[in-house]
């Protein structure tokens, strides 16, 4: 190990009765390291609704966590495990007999899922995760690099959330947004993988129902989800509006912008010139300059016809050196129209810079139309799907097991191998058995590993996470959490995962998970879809 504690020992004898049984295990406190997901009610709601949004469309568009192909290394084999301490396991509930034998069809754990996130780059992954025991049913083990943003700044992904059952965009129980991570101080630190593991508490699982178009009262007084929406009518459909609701109903009106046109000169623009000159003009119209260049204006009429000189917006100007400099090169880029000058000195000094611009007239009616809208008050209806271990049960957790017991892992993966071939779609689990995996330590330096577990596995990135389960019922579709998915290796070198490594769970990770393990969580909305506080 590389660090000595105090020794965890025995078993939790039941899930309900975990806090119990951590009287008389010694913690190591400062191993623990946690962090808030989404701190309450509100925030929470914000996170399932990114993703429930739309049929799930931000569900379909997260793709695997991967790490670069050239990171997918050869696993050193080492010698083997010092545990800290007795082996230890909570207890399922039931008789759960360990599958003996390798079958054909096995039955997937109904525990097993995705967990959703946010990375730095504001790119969507997701990675495998399970459902575990714990005294409030709301926790989920997986991968602590799934919760922790290890390419980014190290601080906690965001939008985390674990659907299990995930299927093509449909989260059949729901949506459990993550609330607080424990992990161990090493890997939330110092990104060591020996450490990459993580236990994070859940709220509730949510779904989103119906929508209902209701009155602006009832719309008042949800406390739930909601939103109004505006349709553009006629003045007619306006005008009947107002007779039935008043003019404090879902009807309203603005000014749209103005549209301008080119008029004709006005009989009167000799007399009322100065008016016309206006901002707002006169009349509804109004006098306009049009920039053009010198020959343009010598070539124009006199009087108050359109496109004639415009004596009073044309002028020779003083301007400073630099502002001259700067429209020499708009001139030469043919963004400025006017004439540039500068007077010399009897030395040939240049003292003084003029610009002269030259303007044509144009006169210009504004209109302003009014445009009517009828409001939509909708309000959405939030379902509250419970606990997570209600709906698809736990899986157990086991530390300083021995080495070299039967053990499945579940996963999700779809990420290509290093050679390119992908023969994964992460659409549907897939799992890896293997009857005697091998007692020894495998260190990989990249990751700082000095003592993973590993077995022969062809899976690839999006398993990150998922559980090793030792002592897996096929019939209750139940084991024990001896470890999950952490690094892909590549032993024979040939551009294709071939073995897959966990950290091994000892008494620090029992530490954590009992800490997790005993931390409630609570709802997002209530009986009426309202959003708790």
């Amino acid at each position: 190990m590389k660090r000595i504690l105090l020794p965890a020992s025995g078993a939790v004898l039941a899930t309900g009765l975990l806090a119990a049984g951590l009287a008389g295990t010694a913690q190591a406190a400062d191993d623990i390291a946690t962090d808030p997901l989404a701190s309450s009610s509100a925030p929470a709601y914000s996170v399932a609704k990114f993703w429930l949004d739309a049929n799930g469309a931000a569900l379909k568009k997260a793709k695997e966590f991967q790490y670069d192909a050239k990171e997918v290394t050869k696993l050193v084999s080492g010698g083997g495990y010092n545990p800290d301490g007795k082996a230890g396991s909570t207890t399922l509930p039931g008789s759960v007999k360990p599958t003996t034998s390798v079958v054909k069809n096995i039955n997937l754990p109904k525990t097993i899922g995705k967990v959703f996130f946010t990375n730095t780059k504001g790119e969507l992954n997701w990675c495998s995760a399970t459902s575990i025991q714990s005294k409030y049913n709301n926790l989920v083990a997986t991968a602590g690099h799934c919760v922790y943003d290890t390419a980014g700044n190290g601080n906690v992904l965001k939008n985390w959330v674990f659907v299990p059952g995930y299927y093509q965009g449909n989260a059949p129980w729901g949506v459990y947004v993550g609330k607080q991570a424990f992990t161990h101080y090493d890997f939330d630190n110092y990104e060591d993988y020996d450490r990459d593991y993580a236990f994070v508490t859940v709220y509730n699982g949510i779904s989103l129902d119906s929508e209902k178009q209701v009155t602006k009262s009832e719309y008042d007084g949800y406390k739930g989800d909601k939103y109004t929406s505006s349709k553009e009518i006629t003045a007619e459909e306006y005008a009947a509006g107002i007779d039935k609701y008043g003019p404090e109903g879902p009807f309203w009106k603005k000014l749209a912008d103005p549209v301008n046109e080119t008029v004709a000169q006005p009989a009167d623009a000799a007399q009322k010139f100065n008016e016309y000159l206006k901002e707002d003009g006169y009349k509804g119209v109004k006098v306009a300059a049009v920039e053009v260049t010198e020959a343009a204006y010598n070539a124009a009429p006199g009087g108050f016809d359109n496109n004639s000189k415009f004596l009073t917006k044309t002028a020779k100007l003083p301007i400073s050196q630099e502002e001259y400099k700067s429209l020499l090169a708009q001139k030469a880029d043919g963004k400025f129209l006017g004439k540039l000058e500068a007077t010399k000195d009897k030395n040939g000094n240049e003292t003084a810079w003029f610009k002269t611009q030259y303007f044509t007239k144009k006169w210009v009616k504004s209109t302003v139309k009014e445009l009517y809208f009828v409001d939509s008050y909708v309000i959405q209806f939030v379902k509250d799907r419970g606990t997570l271990a209600s709906n698809v049960g736990a899986q157990g957790f086991s530390w300083n097991q021995k080495t070299g017991q039967a053990t499945f892992v579940f996963g999700y993966p779809a990420a290509p191998h290093a050679d390119g071939n992908k023969p994964y779609t992460g659409t549907t689990p897939k799992w890896c058995y293997s009857a005697k995996p091998s007692g020894k330590v495998y260190t990989a330096a990249a990751y700082k590993v000095e003592e993973h577990v590993a077995i022969k596995c062809a899976m690839t990135g999006g398993a990150d996470g998922g559980p090793w389960l030792v002592k897996y019922s096929n019939t209750k579709r139940l084991g024990y959490v001896n470890g999950v998915t952490s690094l892909f290796g590549d032993q024979d070198q040939n551009g294709r995962v071939d073995y897959i490594s966990s950290a091994y769970f000892d008494g620090e990770t029992y530490s954590i998970y009992a800490k997790a393990a005993n931390t409630w969580s609570g709802k997002i909305v209530g009986p009426k879809g309202e959003i708790l506080k």
